[in-house]
């Protein structure tokens, strides 16, 4: 049915039905911080480093799950017509999947693990199956049949985990993510058939650029919520309230360190590189080690405002700077999608915030907090001056 594909006319950017699904996330996104948030409160686990550190791995698990459907669905409208009812019905179903995901976060490692296994499974069996009934006669059919067959063998250690005991059920379903994933960055390749010739990125760089920056939106919105949330939770006192306008800034902070200028230039970068899908990989790479570190941020400004004046501990410390430098992690690999380089404050930043962890434990977490923040502002000042009267900076993606 080549109708449902994108037309030349049509938009060659989101559109409201891709904002809309993206409101899911922010839940989503809210579900994982707050079960970051109980790894770290929750009695040993908050004061072992190590303990909080396998915690943390399977919250990570839920997330790439989430992350690779959304990402999935990004790269399904770029290819298909939004306006299309067929594809509006794909993506709200996925929507509704998503949400479903989002509700059995909280108990997915336990007694809702077959609600959040089966229902990752159908949306990327389901709609995958709809595309090679529909797509008849058309390359994407191929492109499709070939992925059923990555998601119909990842489905089986997904549906298997949710069956079996924790330290199997881990192992299982970190099977299947390495199968989908390995999967998509391969160009999902089946014996005797081959595997997928095209990127998404090389036909829809400037489209998927919108997409993960918006995400990036969706995500700092997330911890705008999670702060506001967690701030009526408690006595408003001066602390708290000192703690909030912290975090505000701290979120203004990794917006800027974002948008200027990198953010702002994606798709260009995209356009003019020579191999779009090996820098559209990249790209996905940095946006996802983002996404992460602004997780982790905003689950320690949740533990901020939980006990502002308390005493950090080795896990809370690590989520309160180790948030803020696996975002500048991203950012610099970003950078150098864009620009084929990475300016010297972002490492230097990286470097700054793990020296300090060491000394930050058991000083207040609002101090811990400033730190971070006071490390971010030094990132955005230097750019800003880099940048003072200067013209704008253009793609140079690498070679």
């Amino acid at each position: 049915m080549a109708n449902l594909l994108r037309k030349g006319e049509s938009p060659q950017r989101p559109i409201f039905l891709e904002l809309f699904f993206d409101l899911v996330y922010v839940f989503a996104l809210t579900r994982v911080v707050n079960e970051l948030v109980l790894d770290y409160t929750r009695g040993r686990v908050a004061e072992t480093l190590t303990t909080s550190l396998s915690e943390n791995g399977e919250t990570l698990l839920l997330f790439l799950a989430i992350w690779w459907i959304w990402t999935q669905t990004a790269w399904m409208t770029s290819r298909f017509d939004p306006f299309q009812p067929a594809i509006q019905f794909v993506v709200l179903a996925t929507m509704f999947g998503s949400l479903l995901l989002a509700v059995a976060i909280s108990g997915a490692l336990s007694e809702t693990g077959l609600l959040f296994a089966s229902t990752y499974a159908a949306i990327q069996v389901g709609r995958t199956l709809f595309f090679v009934l529909t797509m008849r006669g058309h390359d994407l059919r191929r492109v499709n049949m070939l992925a059923l067959v990555w998601f119909g063998a990842s489905a089986v250690p997904w549906l298997a985990g949710a069956f079996a005991p924790e330290l199997t059920r881990n192992l299982l379903w970190l099977l299947a993510l390495a199968i989908d994933y390995l999967g998509g960055t391969l160009g999902w390749p089946v014996p005797r058939l081959g595997r997928s010739q095209v990127s998404p990125w090389a036909v829809a760089g400037e489209y998927l650029a919108e997409r993960y920056w918006l995400l990036i939106i969706v995500a700092l919105g997330e911890t705008i919520l999670t702060a506001g949330t967690a701030f009526l939770h408690g006595p408003i006192v001066a602390e708290r309230t000192l703690a909030l306008v912290l975090l505000f800034v701290t979120t203004v902070l990794l917006w800027r360190i974002y948008f200027y200028r990198a953010g702002q230039i994606l798709g260009e970068a995209i356009a003019a590189s020579a191999d779009p899908g090996r820098l559209g990989r990249s790209a996905e790479l940095s946006h996802l080690l983002m996404a992460l570190g602004i997780v982790a941020t905003s689950a320690g400004s949740e533990l901020v405002l939980i006990d502002p004046s308390g005493h950090a501990k080795p896990a809370w410390v690590a989520a309160m700077l180790g948030g803020p430098a696996l975002y500048l992690a991203g950012r610099s690999v970003f950078e150098h999608v864009a620009f084929a380089r990475v300016s010297r404050p972002r490492p230097i930043g990286i470097l700054v915030l793990a020296a300090i962890a060491p000394v930050m434990v058991g000083l207040p977490p609002l101090g811990v907090a400033a730190a971070a923040a006071a490390v971010l502002l030094g990132v955005a000042v230097s750019d800003a001056i880099r940048a003072h009267g200067g013209p704008l900076e253009q793609a140079s993606p690498p070679r």
